[in-house]
């Protein structure tokens, strides 16, 4: 571990310890969990010393010089979206992890994700007064029933909207990842000087040199062309939309291929959904990919013509999109999801629910290679303007300013500074 910070005078400049409460597996290659891990990473690499405090278990992916810290025993290392039972226990564990941590590293702010990890960050708040920004990634009353993890409906509802009511309130600022989810919040009670727009980032590197035919030849696809889904098999994610939507695909383009590229492992889910496309008669034309590993990521997205977003009403900013825009490649999503995304300029959108729109724009792109070309350049390039890494971080920097006690405020000057690596 590094010395503890040195005290600041007006107008010096060092580095912060910053602890982020990923109450989540970390690091995964998927979600919340990939932001997390991405912007510790940029955070450490702009001077600043960044603690992970999260579950006992996550996948073997590298970190640099962020410190992990994991509560608990090694119970189940398999990756699971969504509540759990095991989860509450390893939060509690969490508080009394932070509290130490808090105290032994000296650090100078708390900065929560998602609700389980704001929940603790409160707790670390009010028991040792450092300042807390919460990063809002979504709302519970458009996740938490999809899980079907409480019942009945009505209990699990009543405890989203209580949820979505409390946890914004005690964090000393917030970032949302969307305007959406910032307006949301406002309308909902939070003071607008207390809430920003961060997105989320990508490292547009890991998407530099993708080799599109790998994946063709190992799945003995040929030339056929690919529409592809990335991301997990979650209820919230709207696949079924997607299938809807490819049935009519299929009446245009025959010989086209749904591909579901899947990054962690989940039988239940992947039962599911096999059972579904059975049922709509199209399995003969469906690819089932991963798990797999995040460097495995570009060129299972270079393979496809089309990538697409399914789900509508969506608050927060879904990282996969991010991940289609990096990659380059042509899509399609409905409006709630199209962030960053303007139609027909970089990629193309239907109205929410509208699954016969979906699958006429991807036909349209399916039998349009120029429309392609252009519409995934110019997603790559929104991307290299406005979302990656290094220019959110400084936009994180400067959160933290407006929160951090007076004498450590001039910490956050390096906002303004040059990355070290």
């Amino acid at each position: 571990m590094s010395a503890p910070a040195a005290t600041l005078s007006t107008g010096q400049t060092r580095k912060l310890r910053i602890v982020m409460v990923a109450a989540c597996p970390f690091p995964a290659n998927y979600g919340s969990p990939a932001s997390i891990r991405e912007m510790s990473i940029n955070l450490t690499r702009m001077g600043h010393e960044v603690f992970v405090l999260t579950y006992p278990y996550g996948q073997n992916l590298p970190l640099e010089k962020v410190h992990v810290v994991r509560v608990g025993q090694v119970a189940d290392k398999e990756i699971k979206v969504g509540p759990t039972w095991r989860k509450p226990f390893h939060d509690l564990r969490m508080v009394f992890a932070l509290l130490s941590l808090i105290r032994r590293e000296r650090i100078d702010v708390i900065h929560a994700h998602n609700y389980e990890g704001a929940l603790v960050g409160i707790l670390g708040k009010w028991l040792t007064g450092k300042p807390l920004l919460y990063n809002a990634v979504n709302t519970m009353r458009d996740e938490l029933s999809g899980y079907k993890f409480i019942r009945p409906k009505w209990l699990s509802d009543t405890l989203a909207r209580a949820l979505d009511w409390f946890v914004p309130r005690p964090a000393d600022f917030i970032t949302a990842v969307s305007k959406e989810l910032e307006a949301q919040l406002v309308r909902e009670g939070i003071p607008a000087h207390k809430v920003t727009t961060v997105a989320a980032g990508v490292h547009t590197e890991l998407f530099d040199n993708p080799c599109a035919l790998r994946f063709r030849r190992e799945l003995k696809l040929g030339d056929a062309p690919i529409v592809a889904y990335t991301g997990t098999l979650d209820a919230f994610q709207g696949i079924p939309n997607l299938y809807t939507a490819f049935v009519e695909v299929l009446k245009a383009v025959p010989t086209a291929r749904l591909a579901l590229i899947t990054p962690i492992d989940d039988p239940a889910g992947l039962a599911r959904e096999r059972a579904r496309v059975e049922e709509l008669g199209f399995s003969a034309s469906m690819i089932w990919a991963g798990p797999h590993p995040l460097s495995d990521l570009p060129d299972y997205l270079a393979m496809a013509d089309v990538a697409v977003v399914p789900r509508p009403d969506c608050p927060g900013h879904p990282v996969k999109l991010l991940n289609y825009m990096t990659s380059g490649r042509a899509i399609v999503t409905f409006s709630g999801s199209a962030k960053g995304i303007e139609h027909e300029v970089n990629g193309l959108v239907a109205a929410d629910y509208d699954c016969a729109g979906l699958g006429a724009q991807i036909v349209r792109l399916l039998q349009d290679v120029p429309l392609r070309q252009k519409l995934g350049a110019a997603a790559r390039a929104t991307v290299l303007s406005d979302y990656t890494w290094d220019s959110i971080c400084r936009k994180i920097l400067r959160c933290y300013q407006q929160i951090l006690p007076h004498e450590t405020k001039s910490a956050a000057a390096v906002a303004q500074s040059t990355p070290t690596s």
